[in-house]
């Protein structure tokens, strides 16, 4: 009888059971037909408006362009970071992300109407035929583009291309002509600018984005250091504002220990969605820095929120830009895209770091410039947090916070003591790249041979007064005038992003930030951390 009473009790709990699923399901059901309904509604109001326009109006309009403006309007209606991207912007829009794009493979300048060979791609098509860093480009394809006016936009269109085509150009080298038959192939586009090692054991990356590459360029860049002895590691995401977010989970798992959260998605379509570190890591053991800045943002973040939440290495920097939120691509019939928010992203401790972005597309930008006049970048109590999104790291329960980016564990207030306005305007006007670019391709062979490698450069190598003067002299050409008062406290820093610049067009990447790293307040501040107890005191 018990037996009985216990499994009729058992029969009426499941079906209970099927009944509350089956009310949920026909619901969810009902609720989506609803929602598709009021699409569908929607979509024929628009329609009907777009026939009554075509049919009615009374002057003739661009439907098109009509139609573009209202999906722009609606998007910026949403949130800053939800955008329609033209056709004609989609391609340029991704080669950065996706690592590259086909071509020749050099790097170039318009130098007073000419056009010059700053330097060759290694292992490009252009340097497999033979052109050289300083060779002038006279003729593509037949045609003179020699003491043209010729913009940037129309070169890239001239040498980009198909995989596999061919492009001829005509070159000036010394006072002999040579023609070139190249052909144009993938070209890649690097994210890792730069990794060497700061000392012995401390090693140095410098990620400029997160692209289709990145995880692999890191490897690499992991590989070397560590073959050169690294123990610990700088990761420096200064600058760096996002990309896919693929490749910050990458990066990350090469921190985190196996099965540790990285970050997690959610959304009102998407649902939860979490990514966990594998047991791939190559740099799960030694100590960690991570430098960030007011443009390290969304892909930078869940990078830095990860390593921060699970105690696993330092923040150092200032405030990063505070973007939370997870874009997905859709492509329209004619070739646009649509790049619509589809979740927010949470860091391990549960906070999503996304700051508030109701008052507009405008004030959202403007929040960056407003940390200026608030006085935080001069000083960490300046920074607002907000106590009701305080969280608590994973390990060493710290205190972290929601709502406003990522707040670094070691904070280094902003140098305004110098007012580099002057210096801007001639960076601005191109002054500052036209003399780099004229004083290598004069002086280039001199100095390669005087500085037979990179470090006898940088130990010997001087940026001299009169180099300045000729700079400041071409400066007055450009229609910035000299100001002794805005010139004499940055000569030093114009020497060095001069030295640093040359130093680029003789080597890479890789050896100008050796050199701009010398006077970079944040490098030093986490370098410093490194090897006076600070790491051990913030962290252990």
């Amino acid at each position: 009888m018990k037996n009985r009473n216990l499994n009729d009790m058992m029969k009426k709990i499941v079906m209970l059971g099927v009944a509350l699923w089956m009310a949920g399901f026909f619901s969810g059901r009902a609720i989506a037909q609803n929602r598709e309904n009021q699409v569908r509604e929607q979509s024929v109001k628009y329609q009907r408006l777009m026939a009554l326009i075509d049919a009615f109006y009374v002057d003739t309009v661009n439907l098109q362009q009509l139609t573009e403006d209202a999906i722009v309007k609606v998007l910026s209606d949403l949130d800053p970071h939800s955008v329609y991207i033209s056709k004609e912007e989609v391609d340029e829009m991704n080669e950065p992300l996706e690592g590259g794009f086909f071509g020749i493979g050099i790097q170039f300048s318009i130098l007073r109407d000419t056009l010059m060979v700053v330097d060759v791609v290694a292992g490009g098509p252009s340097e497999k035929v033979g052109l050289k860093a300083g060779d002038r480009i006279v003729e593509i394809d037949g045609e003179p583009v020699a003491g043209k006016k010729i913009s940037n936009t129309d070169v890239r269109k001239r040498l980009k291309g198909e995989k596999g085509t061919v492009v001829k150009v005509r070159v000036l080298r010394g006072k002999e002509l040579m023609d070139f038959r190249i052909v144009r192939d993938k070209i890649p586009l690097y994210s890792v600018d730069a990794s060497y090692m700061l000392d012995l054991t401390t090693g140095y990356i410098k990620i400029s984005r997160f692209a289709a590459t990145t995880i692999e360029e890191f490897e690499a860049a992991l590989k070397k250091l560590k073959a050169a002895g690294m123990q610990d590691l700088v990761l420096d995401l200064q600058g760096n504002g996002g990309g896919y977010m693929g490749a910050a989970i990458g990066i990350s798992d090469h921190f985190l220990e196996s099965t540790r959260m990285v970050v997690y998605t959610d959304g009102f379509a998407s649902g939860r969605r979490a990514e966990y570190a594998t047991a791939a890591g190559m740099l799960e053991k030694g100590r960690v820095v991570v430098l960030i800045d007011g443009s390290s943002a969304s892909a930078s973040e869940i990078v830095s929120g990860a390593v921060q939440d699970w105690d696993r290495g330092l923040i150092v920097g200032r405030r990063s830009f505070a973007k939370g939120l997870v874009q997905r691509q859709y492509p329209l019939t004619d070739g646009s895209m649509i790049r619509l928010t589809t979740a927010h992203y949470y860091t391990p401790s549960g906070r999503c770091i996304q700051k508030p972005y109701s008052k507009g597309e405008e004030e959202y930008h403007a929040e960056v410039y407003k940390r200026y006049t608030s006085g935080e970048l001069l000083n960490a109590d300046s920074i607002v947090v907000n106590d009701s999104l305080k969280y608590y790291t994973k390990l060493k329960n710290r205190p972290v916070y929601g709502g406003g980016g990522i707040i670094p564990d070691l904070f280094v207030p902003m140098d305004t003591s110098l007012n580099y306005s002057y210096f801007n305007r001639l960076i601005a006007k191109n002054v500052i790249g036209e003399y780099v670019v004229n004083y290598v391709d004069v002086n280039r062979n001199r100095l390669k041979s005087k500085y037979s490698n990179f470090e006898k450069y940088k130990r010997d190598f001087t940026v001299t007064d009169a180099m300045i003067a000729d700079i400041i002299k071409a400066g007055e050409k450009a229609g910035v005038p000299e100001d002794e008062q805005l010139i004499l406290p940055i000569v030093p820093t114009m020497k060095r992003q001069i030295k640093a610049l040359i130093a680029r067009d003789l080597w890479d990447m890789n050896e100008m930030y050796q050199i701009l790293n010398e006077e970079n307040d944040i490098l030093q501040a986490g370098y410093k951390a490194l090897k006076d107890g600070t790491y051990e005191k913030i962290l252990e």
